[in-house]
């Protein structure tokens, strides 16, 4: 047994103090347990009594020494600080270089970058001298965030010019800890430290001491990585706070943790032998208040120390004063190691290290308070002040007044009301600074944010420097004048104009808080100017006139910029000079001059300027110039605007545009979007009339064109218009108009000036004989983009109606017939506002229908009669002869007669004298009914009919769509013709006719013959076929189209092949028409009959199918009568044919369109089946809805699901998700309708169904703000969990929609209290606060409730102080407590020993209550310690080191509470006592016991601890049996390992295989792959990492293998971002074209086919000089059977590579042509090769290997004959006879192995002939 003095050292110590008598300050923690030790244990109770009553005299006499002096009090100054000093400081700013650090006291310092740690200031010293960035150096806002508290060390104290002093700091631990060193360092201790490695395992944490290594396990880590780090690893240098959790090796080995409830809740104690050098800034200590003064109070802690409080950091939301003797807990803000001076925080912020401090709204800083309320004035220091919102706020006694001369004391007693300004807040100290100064109250700056560019300030002169001049703003504010801008032309010496000390007026230029940099200028022309300041993009609004200065002046033009770094392009042209003149000679760099905005790119940044103003563009000498407002302006291209006539052409308008009066011009032809009322629009408009909404549709150089037409005004406002040619796909839909026509196409051009031109095949269905007869210059129509060249920025469009006009051609019609007649009244309200026009007012008050009596005034030759009349008067009325009704009228006579049309441009009305139109009566009409009726006559765009037997009139359209503008002789509309007509609208209202449409189907068309040349469209019916279902017929393919095939079978007949019936099995994503070329000669069979107008498929038995267009099929399996395909029904009902079509069902189709409109994927499934896929439907992947366009092309074969028919039973539903119905575990994606604050969201689903999520299904993770990142709209992938009573509830959660993706799941699903287990650390959202406590919500069905008793340890009188600290809806963490399943109740805990984390209401929270129940308690003590009753129920054995005093009071009294307070006659535990049992070796267990595992309970008895002490012995035996029995199993451990054929199980195993061969990419795939099989991705990414970082750079193909599987794995298992982030990397650290051809396997492979594209064309830019990208995109095409793409790629290799390589890319090429492509295009290739090089014997021999491969006999012994007969060296031709034997020895037979022996033989006399001649 060791000696006494060795185990309890201290004890002597203590008793030597008694004797001396030496007196030391009392302390509330002071501990007397162990002062008996020291004397007999068997000593009687009084003399204990008499022992402790002595140092209570001693603590009396020290508080009557110890006083305290009113200078102690004085606030921190820059003056009284130190070098050395340790200080509490709070980030304020985070600039590049430095840090902005508030200190206490309202004091300002700044931490320079060098000054973080050494591990930081390394890798910065590594990349300043290699000039490169490195990934793991972070900037410092990444490393510390505002409000960020962080410990301090004053190294430097300087005065700068202004003689302030600035205050530098360093939070270097070496420097904060220098006073520490490793055998002072205990657990418990709360250390600051930076990262300053990051391991596998862990983190290295820089302390500051050298002799000890601190290491953070990972694990310890991951709370504050996702509470504080957003889940990102830790960076080197990154400051945290840590707590010691264990010391060994004599401190040499420090085992960390960041847990934040454990940092909260850490408090300096005795035994961890802090001394007064030692002590850190941010400890939390326990404290005894000693003294109270106005100016502060002093308090005594840690048994001997001493430290001071100032009036700033009292906590002011305490209720009621503090007094002597109270107990508080008290955080350490400075330490003074040259004064010895300790000053402490009562705020109870600091109270719970590691929370972050709050900010003052930024609006606040320089608010003037008009009213603030003195509270307290302190003499000598200042006065504190209640602002308006009841905040306080603290002026320095300098800053009371202006002048100590006019300062008065008495004016600020409380109460007094002063006004005042906020200067700055002090997040130290929680208060606002404020300034009763009249300068500063009406200073109009006070920081570097309130400093706007373009503003005027007057400065002060500082110096002058060789790049420019220093300008003092204010006191606080400096800004640079650079050289450039001292004045309006460039200064030789500056010094002699401007002087240090004078006054300028200056200008704001660029302004940057962040930075706290200013830029001015002193350009007098810029100072002074009143035009419109440009700093923003956004200001940049075409029109707009104002000042900037030169920067650059070149042959293309003038770079001007302006205000904040605007730059703007002046181009040449807009320069404003003479012809050939340099724009260099005439403008210099600096030069000011007055620009307008053309044009305003904002997204790119490009602004487009002019210098053609009426002004000077100079500007030299304007001063208050205005722009006139007649100049011209550019207006922005699609913008909608009111215009004003201004004068009136033959061909359009002159006009301007509101309300900046910007001159335009309106074609007649862009006022209508129909031709007619474009010219009637023209006639009757006036000078200064108004017209609304007018489009913009080019600024081309100064000339704006305009545009009326309500279709392109509705595509720009409903931004259906193309902006950029990037933007431009194959399919989409274009409203536009026709910009010019050519005998070879129409040129057709968009909104935002885009052009593309349809040629003369795509103009329209029918055959185009004259372009012209079809379209008319400024029509409107609508395109389709077929065709893309983006090289030469070329578009080809199609007008035809099949391809640009919806299904429902009725709807079509109606609609435009419709809006004809409504624009039409919106000329008659023109019309009627001619005072001036009679002929106008006439004409308006006449409508058609109208019965109108009038005399007949003439009778025409060819039977027309004209009337007139007074009501009629100056408008010519006719009647045409057949609508005189068989009457013989005679000039003079009266008749009545019914108008049909108005002419109002002519001012002509035509009538009818027809007894069946006059007799007519009103009738009610049923809408959509169907009437015979009979055409009256014939107008441009419409025509009027009567109903049969009726005699109403209507009105039905010409044109079904704005394209369908022609229409042969035989299709037109003529007088007196039958047609069945649709009606649309029953009432006439304005228009006087009722308006219809043709019926659909019933109209009777005249067939007439064309000629051969003519569109197939035209050509059927006069074709007669006898084919039959089953018949083979043999054809040519005449076109390809995207669905459908088209063959000529004959002279006049042709027929179709749908692209599902081409192959048996269609693999998806393929194209099945690109597999037939035109030209190719096929052999089908007929399946059915379509006709063309309709696309009906008719019956066998039809009696018009012989009339049909054939429909055929070359599927192998249809050609060989395996399989019977029948189109059509035999009824001849199209809702049969889907009868076989089940929901569930898998289908194959191909992709018409994408219906942009409808939100609809169009699709194909057989020649007469269609469908329709629902945006919804189309993937499971959101980004694939952003554009549907760009992922499915025309003719693209799909695999999708049947999910139904529509009702008319003509078209099936698909989905491509594989979802058909929601059932419960259907997964599809959802568009977010509306987001409910507390609630959740509600989701639009497919088949129209409205889904609902809740908070709990929003993410595996539960965040504070659930609904933050939700808006409407936006697209997410849904989980359907239930669909009862037609409501669905889905899931958001990523387990849920992506299983597969393994990720974490923080928070799981609690469906019922099945799912809770007592003692869970649960997490949910708080449901309300009611009397009972909190009701908690774990999930939409379970609702646990948190007792008021179980929210917080300290007493809490009501619910209402919950609701101070808690709100609904507030995130929280709690434990379970109890279940009762019977009730259905949950309890819960929020206790932050149940839950780990900080109190959610912090201590001062409870107030007086708090006060009463420490007051209570010291009375108990005190009572407790006199009467020396000990009745011993809880007993713990402590050592020296335990903690001891008011807090074994408190935890004996919460124990005391939990148990319910049992008996009233219990007593206090006697702290003095100490166990007869107590042994020192069990002491010195219970110890460390103690320091592990603090939290443990101390035993209930004495025996329990004898008997724990017992079983604890072991004999010397025993513990040698036990080290042999470990020595075994180490050594069979040590065997296995050893053992060479052992597979790795472990990471452990693999980092020992990667220890050992660290170069070997092998082991480390193998690594990679272990943790992927356990779905550990991110573990897998940091392995691979890890090899990038350990593999040596010599071996650049083992690294290049890790890139590569680092880019597999991205590939899989990341995001794009991801992976390009690693491509990028891998370029820059290996050969560049290995690392593309990698990754354009890795897309291939995994059918990534557009990436791969993208990425080969690029490879193709950047190495056009390699043949192997060459080579390999080709093989890429072939293999995909993009064999046209693959044959144009060759002309375009041989003029990028060298000449040198054009044959072996050539031969390349080919090869590949025979293996995937075409044999013949192979062969042609070849033969041109060898005709060019027919020596090169390497073309012939793999010429011939091919051949042999995939060519006949014949071919391959033709080509080794015409080889052998080639003049070539006689080894050479050895080499071919050889071959050629070879072959024939294999393949042949022995008559031609002999011929070609005989060949060779003849060669070889041939060749010893000539050697003897």
């Amino acid at each position: 047994m060791s000696s006494l003095e060795e185990n309890f050292p201290r004890g002597g110590t203590h008793k030597k103090r008694q004797e001396e008598n030496t007196p030391r300050p009392q302390t509330v923690d002071q501990d007397n347990l162990f002062q008996p030790q020291n004397e007999e244990v068997t000593q009687k109770r009084k003399k204990k009594r008499q022992d402790r009553t002595e140092p209570k005299k001693l603590k009396s006499e020290e508080r009557a020494i110890v006083k305290i002096h009113a200078k102690d009090f004085e606030l921190l100054t820059a003056e009284s600080l130190t070098e050395g000093m340790l200080l509490l400081g709070c980030v304020k700013e985070a600039h590049q270089l430095e840090l902005v650090i508030s200190l206490p006291n309202g004091l300002t310092g700044f931490v320079q970058v060098t000054q973080i740690c050494d591990a930081y200031n390394k890798i910065l010293n590594t990349q300043v001298a290699t000039d490169e960035h490195l990934e793991d150096l972070s900037s410092l806002s990444d490393l510390f965030f505002p409000g960020m508290v962080v410990r301090c060390a004053v190294v430097n104290l300087e005065n700068t010019k202004t003689g302030r002093r600035s205050i530098q700091l360093t939070v270097n631990p070496k420097d904060v800890n220098k006073a520490l060193n490793s055998t002072t360092l205990r657990p418990g201790m709360l250390l600051s430290g930076c990262i300053a490695s990051v391991e596998d395992h862990g983190y290295l944490i820089d302390i500051g001491i050298p002799a000890a290594k601190a290491f953070l396990p990972r694990q310890k880590a991951q709370g504050y990585l996702q509470s504080n780090n957003k889940g990102a690893e830790l960076k080197i240098g990154q400051y945290l706070n840590c707590l010691i959790e264990d010391v060994k090796n004599s401190g040499r080995i420090i085992r960390m943790s960041i847990s934040q409830s454990e940092i909260a809740a850490a408090i300096a104690t005795e035994e961890q032998n802090w001394s007064l050098s030692n002590l850190l800034p941010g400890l939390v200590v326990k404290a005894k208040v000693r003294e109270v003064t106005p100016s502060g109070m002093s308090l005594s802690f840690l048994s001997s120390f001493t430290g001071i409080v100032d009036f700033m950091h009292k906590n002011h939301l305490k209720g009621k004063n503090y007094s002597p003797g109270d107990m508080v807990k008290a955080c350490i803000l400075s330490n003074n190691p040259t004064t010895k001076a300790i000053r402490l925080s009562l705020h109870p912020a600091f109270l719970q290290p590691g929370t972050q401090l709050g900010q003052l709204c930024s609006d606040r800083i320089g608010m003037i308070v008009e009213n603030s309320k003195v509270k307290t004035f302190l003499s000598k220091t200042g006065a504190i002040f209640v602002l308006d919102d009841g905040s306080l706020g603290f002026a320095r006694q300098r800053h009371l007044s202006d002048s100590r001369l006019s300062f008065k004391p008495e004016m600020f007693k409380p109460g007094n009301e002063h006004k005042c300004r906020i200067i700055e807040y002090s997040m130290m100290d929680e208060m606002a600074l404020l300034s009763l100064k009249q300068t500063i109250m009406d200073a109009p700056f006070l920081k570097y944010q309130d400093i706007r560019p373009g503003q005027v300030l007057e400065g002060t002169v500082l110096t002058l420097k060789p790049f420019g001049m220093h300008v003092k703003v204010t006191e606080y504010i400096k800004g640079l004048v650079p050289c450039l801008h001292l004045a309006d032309v460039r200064l030789k010496q500056p010094e002699k104009k401007y002087s240090e000390g004078a006054s300028v007026k200056c200008r704001v230029l660029v302004s940057d808080a962040e930075a706290r940099k200013i830029v001015l200028t002193l350009k007098k022309t810029l100072v002074n100017s009143k035009l419109p300041i440009l700093a923003s993009y956004e200001d940049a609004k075409p029109g707009l006139i104002t000042h900037g200065f030169v920067v650059c002046a070149r042959e293309f033009g003038c770079i001007v910029k302006f205000y904040n770094d605007i730059k703007g392009l002046v181009p040449k042209n807009e320069l404003g000079l003479p012809p050939l003149t340099p724009p260099e000679e005439v403008f210099y760099e600096g030069q000011v001059v007055k620009a307008m905005v053309l044009k305003c790119d904002r997204e790119q940044e490009k602004v487009l300027l002019s210098f053609n103003l009426t002004d000077n563009p100079l500007g030299k000498t304007s001063k208050g110039e205005k722009t006139s407002k007649k100049q011209e302006i550019i207006y922005e291209d699609a913008q909608v605007a009111d215009v004003k006539i201004l004068k009136k052409k033959d061909d359009g308008l002159d006009i301007t545009i509101l309300p900046n009066n910007i001159s335009a011009y309106l074609p007649m032809m862009h006022l209508s979007d129909y031709v007619s009322h474009s010219k009637l629009w023209n006639h009757w408009l006036k000078e200064d009339d108004l017209l609304r909404s007018v489009v913009c549709l080019h600024s081309k150089g100064r000339h704006l064109t305009l545009s009326r037409k309500p279709a392109l005004v509705s595509a720009a406002q409903e931004e259906h218009a193309v902006k950029n040619f990037s933007d431009l796909e194959p399919g989409l839909l274009l409203t536009g108009f026709v910009k010019n026509i050519m005998p070879y196409g129409v040129f057709v051009e968009f909104p935002y000036g885009l052009t593309g031109m349809a040629p003369k095949s795509a103009m329209s269905d029918k055959f185009v004989t004259d372009t012209k007869d079809h379209f008319v210059i400024g029509q409107t129509v609508i395109a389709k983009v077929t065709s893309i060249d983006e090289e030469k920025q070329r578009i080809l469009l199609s007008l035809k109606l099949s391809d640009c006009s919806s299904e429902d051609s009725v709807s079509q019609s109606f609609s435009l017939l419709q809006q004809y007649f409504k624009e039409l009244q919106e000329i008659k309200s023109i019309m009627k506002k001619r005072d001036d026009s009679s002929v106008a007012q006439r004409l308006c008050e006449i409508k058609p229908a109208q019965k109108l009596q009038l005399v007949v005034h003439k009778v025409e030759t060819d039977g027309s009669a004209v009337f007139k009349d007074t009501c009629v008067a100056g408008l010519t009325v006719i009647a045409v002869h057949s609508h005189l009704g068989g009457k013989n009228v005679a000039v003079g006579e009266k008749a009545e007669a019914v108008v049909l049309y108005i002419d109002y441009l002519k001012a002509k009305i035509y009538v009818s004298l027809r007894e069946e139109l006059l007799s007519s009566k009103p009738k009610k009409f049923t809408l959509d009914s169907q009437y015979e009726a009979i055409v009256q006559h014939v107008a441009t765009e419409y025509a009027v009919a009567s109903l049969i037997g009726m005699g109403q009139l209507i009105a039905i359209p010409v044109a079904s769509h704005f394209n369908d503008t022609f229409r042969f002789d035989s299709e037109k509309l003529k007088m007196g013709q039958s047609v069945m007509v649709v009606l649309k609208m029953v009432e006439r209202d304005d228009y006087g006719l009722l308006l219809a449409v043709q019926a659909s189907g019933k109209r009777k068309t005249v067939i007439r013959s064309r000629h051969d040349s003519e569109a197939l469209e035209e050509t059927w019916p006069t074709v007669k076929h006898s084919l039959c279902v089953g018949d083979m017929v043999k054809g040519t393919v005449k076109s390809v189209k995207p669905t459908h095939v088209l063959v000529a079978i004959d002279d006049h007949l042709m027929g179709s092949i749908h692209a599902s019936q081409i192959v048996d099995d269609v693999s998806e994503g393929t194209f099945p028409t690109s597999m037939l070329k035109v030209g190719q000669k096929v052999t089908a069979r007929v399946i059915g009959g379509r006709e063309i107008r309709t696309h009906r498929y008719l019956p066998i038995t039809h009696p018009h199918f012989t009339h049909t267009w054939p429909e055929l099929s070359v599927r192998p399996s249809e050609l060989k009568g395996e399989s019977k395909t029948v189109l059509g029904p035999e009824d001849d009902k199209s809702e049969d044919m889907l009868k076989h079509f089940k929901p569930g069902q898998t289908v194959t189709c191909f992709v018409k369109k994408y219906n942009t409109e409808k939100k609809w994927l169009e699709v194909e499934v057989t020649p007469d089946i269609r469908g329709r896929i629902h945006e919804l439907l189309l993937s499971l992947k959101p980004k694939i809805l952003k554009k549907p366009g760009n992922f499915f092309k025309n003719g693209q074969a799909l695999i999708a699901t049947v999910t139904g028919c529509d009702t008319t039973g003509t078209k099936v539903y698909l989905s491509l998700s594989g979802a058909y119905s929601l059932e419960k575990g259907t997964i599809t994606l959802g568009c977010i309708k509306s987001v409910i604050p507390h609630v959740g969201l509600q989701v639009t689903l497919p088949f129209g169904r409205i889904g609902k999520v809740s908070l709990f299904h929003l993410s595996d993770s539960y965040t504070e703000q659930p609904l933050e990142d939700f808006s409407a709209g936006k697209i997410v992938r849904c989980y359907v969990l239930s669909d009862e009573d037609k409501k669905i509830k889905v899931s958001l959660r990523q387990s849920r929609v992506s299983p597969k993706s393994h990720s974490k799941v923080e928070d799981p699903e609690i469906a019922s209290l099945d799912n809770v287990t007592e003692g869970q650390l649960v997490r949910g959202y708080v449901k309300s606060i009611a009397a009972r406590g909190i009701l908690f919500r774990l999930s939409d069905s379970v609702v646990g409730c948190i007792p008021l008793q179980r929210i917080t340890p300290v007493f809490v009188p009501d619910h209402s102080l919950c609701s101070k600290y808690i709100h609904r809806g507030q995130l929280l963490t709690a434990k379970v407590f109890c279940i009762n399943k019977a009730e259905n109740v949950v309890e819960l805990s929020l206790l932050p020993e149940d839950t780990g984390n900080p109190c959610i209401i912090p201590e001062h929270g409870s107030g007086e209550t708090d006060t009463h129940l420490m007051k209570t308690r010291k009375r108990k003590r005190r009572n407790s310690e006199n009467e020396q009753q000990v009745k011993p129920k809880r007993r713990a054995h402590r050592t020296e080191d335990d903690d001891s005093g008011v807090e074994i009071y408190c935890r004996e009294e919460e124990e005391e509470e939990k148990c319910g307070r049992k008996s009233k006659q219990r007593k206090e535990i006697s702290r003095l006592k100490v166990s007869t049992s107590f042994t020192w070796e069990e002491g010195l267990n219970v110890l460390n016991a103690a320091m592990l595992k603090p939290k443990e309970e101390s035993s209930d008895s004495e025996e329990e601890d004898d008997t724990e002490t017992m079983t604890k012995k072991q004999t010397k035996k025993k513990r040698e049996l036990e080290k042999q029995k470990a020595e075994k199993e180490l050594a069979k451990l040590e065997a296995a390992l050893m053992d060479p054929n052992r597979q790795p199980q472990t990471a452990d195993d693999f980092d020992r295989l990667v220890l050992s061969n660290p170069d070997s990419s092998i082991l480390w795939l193998q690594y990679m792959a272990f943790h992927l099989q356990a779905t550990e991705i991110e573990k897998a990414r940091a392995v691979a990492e890890r090899a990038l970082k350990t593999i040596s750079f010599r071996e650049e193909q083992e690294k290049l293998n890790v890139w590569v599987a680092l880019l597999n794995l991205e590939n899989m298992y990341g995001t794009e971002e991801a992976l390009m982030k690693v491509f990028e990397r891998a370029v820059q650290y290996n050969e560049p074209l290995k690392v593309f051809q990698q990754l354009a396997d890795i897309y291939t492979g995994s059918e990534k086919y557009k990436e791969a594209d993208d990425l080969y064309n690029t490879m193709l830019k950047r190495f056009r000089q390699e043949k192997s990208v060459w080579v390999k995109y080709s093989t890429f095409l072939l293999k995909r059977g993009l064999l046209e793409a693959a044959h144009r790629l060759l002309p375009h290799a041989l003029k990028c590579l060298p000449e040198k390589e054009h044959v072996d890319v050539i031969s390349k090429l080919a090869q590949l042509e025979f293996q995937f492509g075409d044999s013949e295009h192979g062969k042609a290739i070849f033969e041109n090769t060898l005709s060019t090089y027919p020596k090169r014997t390497d073309i012939w021999s793999v010429y011939i290997d091919m051949m042999i491969k995939h060519g006949s006999q014949k071919e391959v012994r033709d080509i080794f004959e015409r080889v052998i007969h080639l003049s070539l060296a006689a080894k050479k031709m050895k080499f071919f006879f050889k071959r050629y034997l070879e072959y024939e020895k294999k393949y042949g037979t022995a008559e031609t192995v002999q011929v070609v022996k005989a060949a060779a033989l003849e060669y070889v006399e041939s060749k010893g002939g000539l050697a003897e001649h």
